[in-house]
């Protein structure tokens, strides 16, 4: 009887000393530098934004994230990358609506798998999308941009850094009955390049990318896809004050981990992310002076967004007729 007694609590003793081994390595982390991966074109806002938090990580973690960009593939080279690295908090990745919501249905065959290779962390922030224009066209406003296109049918193009862009494009075209074609680029600072350059003449990118260049009037801004207008642009109506009624399913940005990292260390990776990005200082140089809004919510309540997500998308792609590749 006594035996019995000893083996039951040292069985008890040992199990609470495994449930509290999981916690003390989430105390213990990070005890080396973080690798963040960003699967866009180096010198967009993304990379500025993962550079800043991955600073702050140095201060308050006492290790640093450093952001390792691996463009390509509309975000597949990156996903992939964070897909197959070890599950230990030592390698995070930025990852986009495309790479998880509109990739599965775009894509015959993917590297990786969007429902389970993942572990969500944080959904980071949306993006205030514009419609942007090169100055050189005769355009001055939405509504003069689709006359434009009408009277000149395949004369205009457009870049598309991701899937969501050429979504939405493809939409407005329908929509609109007009003929704009695609031009395809890496990531959003070079689509925001091309359309300076007059490259292309139009792009649907996100404003934080080319705040400067609308500013100095490089690039003209006829709309944001926001629900209330820019605070940085108080002057430029939304798509719908424009007059576009269509669909835009704005792009979300957050940061994952390979699928199986402990939770103690995706509990405490959501935290001080969150912390760092609700500090008003930072907020206001790397979120509002960006045309950007935060998320910041639990990992569980991101995993539910990333399925209804899924699912919207899946629908918004079979609509458009996009096909497989």
């Amino acid at each position: 009887m006594r035996l019995g007694s000893w083996t039951c609590g040292l069985v008890a003793a040992l199990g609470l000393q495994l449930a509290v081994l999981p916690d003390a390595a989430a105390q213990e982390y990070p005890t080396r530098p973080i690798r963040i991966i960003q699967p866009f074109s180096s010198g967009g806002f993304a990379e500025t934004i993962l550079r800043a938090i991955g600073e702050e990580f140095r201060k308050s973690l006492g290790q640093p994230g450093f952001v390792e960009n691996r463009p390509g593939a509309n975000s597949i080279v990156g996903a992939n990358a964070c897909a197959k690295a070890p599950p230990d908090g030592y390698t995070l990745c930025l990852l986009t609506i495309d790479t998880l919501s509109y990739n599965p249905f775009i894509y015959k065959k993917l590297p990786y798998d969007p429902a389970n290779d993942f572990e969500p962390i944080i959904n980071l922030l949306y993006l205030t999308e514009g419609f942007l224009v090169n100055p050189g066209l005769n355009a001055n406003n939405l509504a003069e941009l689709i006359a434009l296109a009408k009277s000149k049918p395949g004369s205009l193009n457009y870049g598309s850094p991701a899937n969501n862009v050429t979504l939405f494009m493809e939409g407005f075209k329908r929509d609109t009955g007009t003929d704009i074609k695609m031009i395809p680029y890496k990531g959003f600072g070079d689509a925001g390049t091309a359309l300076i350059s007059g490259e292309v003449q139009v792009a649907f990118i996100g404003i934080g990318n080319v705040i400067g260049h609308i500013r100095g009037g490089k690039i003209r801004l006829l709309a944001v896809d926001s629900t209330t207008r820019s605070p940085l642009f108080p002057g430029v109506p939304t798509l719908v004050e424009a007059g576009y009624h269509g669909v835009a399913n704005r792009i979300w940005l957050g940061i994952f981990g390979p699928a199986g990292i402990p939770k103690p260390i995706v509990a405490r990776l959501n935290s001080e992310i969150s912390r760092i990005v609700s500090v008003p200082a930072f907020k206001e140089r790397y979120i509002k002076a960006l045309g950007l809004e935060e998320i910041l919510d639990s990992p569980e309540n991101f995993a539910q967004f990333i399925r209804e997500n899924r699912a919207r998308a899946e629908e918004y792609v079979r609509l458009s007729g996009l096909r497989s590749e």
